[in-house]
């Protein structure tokens, strides 16, 4: 009873964070960055999770498990829809060749410098310990633009500018995909090749389930079916990854991709209803990752400094290198390498499939520094950003007008 008690409230809570009211960065900035953010969710997970408070036991995680499959597919189908083929097409290339810029720094400035303590300090095979070091590099490569899109909504950043950050950050769940296959390959039991075996199945899962989605929608009109037969979809790829024990994320991600390529006028229309569950589905989500943190861990605790730290300069060298490759292409800011602090919540995502699909002390290790870097990150951001306002006054008043 204490559990669903529990569940219950976070869902109201979901559901009122979600709000027009809260995400409002006019009325109140604090509260919509916080919203944006789901950082008070993830705060919470941690408090009331077995290794806090213990409100909830890890039996509670255990049978919540199918809610969770559930949430990390509906971001993973959101993310597909957004690989929006035609726009892709008219990006340039150099707009591609910044975002992998950016992210590829800061991969590289996390991993290979990380490697070296996750080999060394739990006796790992080589394999498991590069898929990690790798995973924290993915998570490390991925922004949020939820600070541009709030400071372009209350005319403190010319809109194009926040455009440009937010396109880039989209662009970066491609290479954080990429790596989560990569570790899931290398950190399963057994070999490489069964590794990519499984994340080959999740892959064809998630592009039958879209290819089967867009049939069944072509021709529908009625909003109401639409939504009905989308999110039945949706939880069927949840469902059917689950079960196999391959990665929810990764299938959705394909499903949504094979929606956004195959898809009409009809997949249009329900991806934009979907997008009114996507606020209180992801802020569910980030409470039940925090439920899984253990912040008992000491080795956990010393690899966090190097991982914000090294992120933190891998991003703002990154962002320097982007800016000077795409500058004539996007209407980036001057310092966009602080534009691009704060973490996103595709990188929770990232670990938290990692950790159901490949459980033990090392992915509990990778997990917990993830979690609570995204917290520290946050908080830079916060600050980090103001840097790059401070950059563009002109600009930015302009844009307000």
């Amino acid at each position: 009873m204490q559990a669903l008690l529990v569940f219950l409230a976070i869902a109201a809570l979901s559901l009122l964070a979600s709000s027009r009211t809260a995400l409002d960065p006019g009325r109140f900035p604090a509260l919509a960055q916080l919203a944006a953010s789901g950082l008070l969710f993830l705060a919470l997970g941690a408090v009331v999770g077995p290794g806090s408070a213990g409100l909830l036991e890890w039996s509670d995680l255990v049978a919540v498990r199918p809610v969770l499959a559930l949430g990390l597919g509906v971001a993973g189908v959101i993310v597909g829809l957004n690989l929006e083929p035609r726009l892709l097409r008219l990006l340039p290339r150099a707009v591609y060749a910044a975002a992998l810029a950016h992210a590829g720094t800061a991969f590289l400035w996390v991993a290979l410098p990380l490697a070296g303590p996750l080999l060394f300090s739990m006796g790992l095979p080589p394999g498991a310990a590069v898929g990690a070091a790798a995973l924290l590099g993915a998570a490390a490569s991925l922004s949020s633009g939820h600070f541009a899109v709030l400071g372009y909504r209350t005319g403190r950043l010319e809109r194009n500018r926040g455009l440009s950050v937010a396109l880039l950050t989209v662009l970066d769940d491609v290479v954080g995909l990429g790596v989560l296959a990569l570790a899931l390959a290398f950190g399963v039991k057994g070999s490489v090749l069964g590794g990519l075996g499984l994340v080959g199945l999740a892959l064809l899962l998630g592009v039958a389930c879209g290819a089967l989605l867009a049939f069944l929608m072509h021709g529908l009109n009625d909003h109401g079916e639409l939504m009905a037969v989308l999110l039945g979809g949706v939880a069927l790829v949840s469902g059917a990854a689950a079960y196999l024990r391959v990665s929810t994320l990764l299938a959705g991600v394909a499903c949504g991709a094979t929606l956004a390529i195959i898809g009409g006028r009809a997949v249009g229309q329900a991806a934009r209803e979907l997008g009114r569950f996507e606020r209180p589905v992801y802020l569910l989500l980030v409470f039940l990752v925090g439920a899984h943190v253990q912040a008992r861990d000491v080795m956990a605790w010393a690899l966090l400094p190097g991982y914000v730290g090294l992120r933190f300069l891998g991003k703002v060298l990154g962002g320097a290198l982007a800016r000077r490759i795409a500058g004539a292409t996007l209407a980036l800011p001057p310092r966009l390498g602080y534009a691009l602090i704060a973490q996103g919540g595709l990188a929770l995502c990232l670990v938290v499939e990692y950790l159901v699909l490949v459980p033990g002390p090392l992915s509990q290790r990778v997990f917990d520094v993830v979690v609570a870097g995204a917290v520290f990150n946050e908080l830079l951001a916060s600050r980090a950003f103001r840097r790059v306002l401070a950059a563009t006054p002109t600009r930015a008043s302009g844009g307000a007008t």
